[in-house]
């Protein structure tokens, strides 16, 4: 999935005016009068602009949350990477009780569970990317288009996440083409966060975000006509979530046969991490290309100027100079300048 392109809402502020409120370096030399009084006597240079803090907020979040989706990619590569040597090994010498192979699956599995924390929320259980929450895939069990399509009029009610705030009604009638029936069932949970697509097999498929996912899991049920599914009362649903790509839990090491499976396993949560890693890379270089694009080369010009002054400002003691700084570099953190940093 590609980072979305957002309108051209450069990172830097407008040529013609200046951020009100805008924490700013005064472009006054230190010690001379208000700055009103050095414009007058023609000594100030141009007005500042802001300079890291003023990037395209959204085009930072961007290049964040790819290089959180690189770090996390890049951890399970080298452990997995490892592990498949190790496996390698023990199978040629037929070494079983050091340990190490057990180690290693643990530490593997212990990342993987951070997959969605260490990524940012990037990379869904699939090692999808996006900048938007990662989400859970599942179908549900009766929610198919043989079952949708066949029978008399029937209305469904919904239940999604409990409570009627989570109710929603799908209208069921005979006639209804495919298409037609996965657009009613879309267009009435979308609200709730949940949308729905079709499988090449025929089976609807609901995405929700991984965050609502546990309470939506235990939530679902649905209330029919007795034509489809059951009248009376809400009836649960059961839901299946989509496998992850990577099943760590299921990876053996207690005799040969076993960690054979384990090599073959891990030679391919390998091959799919490593084809994530060269997606997000892409997603990454695309949005160092638009902020260089986003940057004119006369606001990088003006960094010099900022610096200069900054300098000169960080040199003076006193309260002004500790009010200069401490406001300039109000919203800089660690993240921001090493995401920055790599735009170079």
């Amino acid at each position: 999935m590609e980072i979305a392109q957002r309108p051209s809402t450069t990172g830097l502020a407008s040529r013609a005016t200046t951020q009100p409120g805008a924490s700013q370096v005064e472009s006054a030399a230190p010690g001379t009068g208000a700055p009103g009084e050095a414009a007058a006597a023609g000594a100030a240079p141009a007005p500042l602009r802001r300079g890291l803090s003023n990037i395209d907020a959204p085009l930072q979040n961007d290049v964040s949350g790819a290089q959180q989706a690189i770090d996390f990619l890049e951890q399970s590569a080298a452990q997995l990477r490892a592990l498949k040597s190790d496996l390698a090994a023990k199978l040629a010498t037929r070494q079983m009780r050091d340990g190490q192979v057990e180690q290693r699956v643990r530490q593997f599995a212990d990342t993987w569970r951070t997959r969605s924390q260490a990524s940012g929320g990037t990379l869904d259980a699939q090692l999808n990317f996006s900048t938007q929450p990662a989400v859970q895939r599942f179908t549900v069990r009766g929610m198919t288009l043989a079952n949708l399509r066949n029978g008399a009029r029937e209305t469904l009610a919904i239940s999604v996440g409990g409570g009627t705030a989570g109710l929603r009604s799908v209208h069921l009638t005979p006639g209804l083409s495919d298409g037609e029936i996965v657009a009613r069932f879309d267009q009435a949970l979308a609200p709730t966060g949940v949308r729905v697509t079709v499988s090449k097999d025929g089976e609807l498929v609901f995405s929700a975000p991984e965050s609502a996912w546990p309470a939506l899991r235990e939530s679902l049920a649905v209330q029919g006509g007795g034509i489809r599914f059951p009248a009376g009362q809400l009836s649960r649903l059961k839901a299946e979530a989509e496998a992850p790509v990577v099943l760590p839990e299921g990876w053996g090491t207690s005799d040969i046969e076993a960690m054979r499976a384990t090599l073959q396993q891990v030679t391919q949560a390998l091959a799919h991490v490593e084809a994530a890693l060269s997606k997000v890379r892409q997603e990454l270089a695309m949005a160092a290309q638009r902020a260089r694009i986003d940057l004119p080369e006369i606001e990088v010009a003006g960094m010099g100027q900022m610096a200069e002054v900054f300098a000169n400002v960080a040199n003076e003691p006193g309260y002004s100079a500790l009010v200069s700084l401490t406001s300039a570099l109000v919203g800089i953190n660690r993240d921001r300048v090493v995401s920055l940093l790599r735009l170079g």
